[in-house]
């Protein structure tokens, strides 16, 4: 499991479909089990899109797989070793609630505020997460794509 989840799951979690809207799922495989963890994803999941984006970095030990899902019964379970995030589309950063603000708290001298504007392309094609309370930023590219 890996030690950057700000919320890891070590058991499948249930969330409602409203929990689910427009959601990126991100789930951590260790790099020797990747092909174990796709399967894992296709089986438990409808994928959108029929792919799922496989990510290195080298600055973790994991690959990082995110995708889509279709919610076909109104709620569904999420995988052991699986976050949500969010994508900001024009730079393919990929974020937390909570690294968000541990940025911007980081750079507007320690005060969160929601309206303070992120110069985006300086984190492009990045992951950013949360350690506790550190903010991580692991620089990432495409593996590969895992097609349906």
């Amino acid at each position: 499991m890996s030690e950057l989840f700000i919320k890891s799951f070590s058991k499948p979690t249930t969330l409602s479909q409203e929990d689910l809207m427009n959601k990126l799922f991100c789930t951590f495989s260790p790099k020797d089990r990747l092909d174990e963890t796709l399967e894992v994803i296709k089986s438990e999941y409808s994928i959108m899109y029929n792919k799922i984006f496989v990510l290195e970095s080298t600055d973790s030990q994991e690959y990082l797989c995110t995708y889509n899902i279709n919610v076909v019964d109104g709620s569904t379970q999420i995988i052991p070793n699986t976050i949500l995030l969010h994508r900001k589309k024009e730079t393919n950063t990929l974020y937390t609630i909570n690294s968000l603000n541990a940025l911007i708290k980081q750079l507007n001298n320690g005060v969160l505020d929601t309206t303070y504007k992120l110069d985006w392309p300086s984190y492009q094609n990045t992951v950013l997460l949360t350690q506790g309370d550190e903010l991580r930023r692991l620089p990432t590219k495409i593996f590969k794509i895992e097609a349906l």
